[in-house]
């Protein structure tokens, strides 16, 4: 997600949807794609990496590349983490709030995590679309939680949670990366789903 999305590093890793080989296929060349961008933008700098520059690194054409991300932003904002994000809250207890499920869901690589925080600080173009990938996050956790409220899905309620939970924990992995990584992480999202649990109160 971007974020959004847990980066809590639990054993309860949600089984991820069985795919065919030709998905599988496409899922490996997304990550050889975004791998090979992470290295590249590691050592050279996110605007000094071209996508020419990606694909050779990937051993795929530039085509290949635009074809999987229609942009250099989209590698970075782009991932495999929705299905799992959903498969885990659909497996978590109906009567679970949100806050409670989301620290039972795994997360993403934590090298991969801190480049991705980290460029969504430094770069102001993959910042400026991070508010799509919310958008996405939101209509998902709504989804879920309306199907466990029997509200609908367009509820302002729902909405609301399903925003307030993903604004939290882009919060809590800024800081952390903010702070150099310092911070155990699995405590900082813990504590982060305490002030949720306990309705915003300070």
């Amino acid at each position: 997600m971007t974020f959004m999305a847990s980066a809590q590093e639990t054993a309860a890793q949600p089984a991820a949807p069985k795919v065919g080989l030709r998905e599988r296929k496409k899922i490996q060349t997304r990550q050889a794609i975004r791998r090979a961008a992470y290295r590249l933008f590691e050592e050279r700098g996110y605007e000094a990496t071209h996508v020419d520059r990606i694909a050779e690194a990937a051993d795929v054409s530039p085509s290949t590349v635009f074809r999987y991300f229609p942009t250099k932003e989209d590698i970075v904002l782009t991932d495999e983490y929705d299905a799992l994000l959903e498969a885990g809250l659909r497996a978590r207890p109906a009567d679970e709030t949100v806050a409670e499920s989301l620290r039972h869901i795994a997360g993403e690589e934590r090298a991969e995590l801190v480049q991705r925080v980290r460029l969504i600080r430094e770069v102001p173009a993959i910042r400026g679309r991070t508010a799509e990938n919310a958008a996405r996050h939101t209509e998902l956790i709504s989804t879920v939680l309306a199907e466990r409220t029997g509200r609908p899905a367009d509820d302002l309620e729902v909405r609301v949670i399903a925003a307030a939970v993903l604004a939290a924990l882009q919060e809590a992995l800024l800081r952390w990366v903010a702070g150099g990584e310092r911070d155990d992480l699995e405590e900082l999202v813990n504590r982060t789903m305490d002030v949720l649990a306990r309705g915003l109160r300070l």
